[in-house]
């Protein structure tokens, strides 16, 4: 099966999961260290004829420096009983906290990826940056900068494509 057919058996799975606890987006860093951010952010399409998965990071967050140096990462589809352990990446930052071991969640490395696939979900992602683009505030509506931006710590939008679906849906 190819990876566009994948996607259409995969998106409805991965856009449900997203509302309910939200995604697991992996990444590693130049000193081979991996992190997990819970993200409730993203898209799945195709662009440029090639299969995407949109995601935005914050400026802010450790995540957006692990993607800066490797340019690559993971999105991982948890489970319902991953819940907690997706509150924990989400509210702990991987600059202070091995969320691995936080969470007893387990890992290996991608097949194109060195990110890290989590043991256990059902639905995983393997992505390379094809392109990224900066949120700029100026052009969203005031409400959206206020609402969303207080702090004005805007995201960079990742485009990675898709290289692999691991799926057992």
């Amino acid at each position: 099966m190819s990876i566009l057919e994948d996607l259409d058996r995969y998106i409805p799975a991965t856009y449900n999961t997203m509302k309910k606890t939200g995604l697991l987006l992996g990444s590693t860093g130049s000193n081979g260290k991996s992190n997990l951010m819970t993200i409730g952010w993203g898209l799945i399409g195709i662009i440029w004829a090639k299969p995407i998965f949109l995601t935005a990071v914050r400026i802010s967050r450790y995540t957006h420096k692990l993607l800066e140096e490797s340019g690559e990462f993971t999105v991982n589809v948890p489970t319902e009983d991953m819940g907690e352990a997706c509150k924990i990446c989400g509210t702990t930052s991987g600059r202070e906290v091995d969320k691995f071991d936080k969470t007893g969640l387990n890992w290996k490395r991608g097949e194109f990826v060195k990110a890290p696939i989590v043991e256990g979900c059902p639905i995983v992602y393997e992505c390379k940056i094809l392109y990224k683009d900066s949120v700029k505030l100026q052009t969203l509506p005031e409400d959206l900068v206020e609402n969303i931006y207080p702090r004005r710590d805007w995201h960079i939008l990742y485009y990675g494509e898709i290289l692999k679906i691991h799926g057992k849906v």
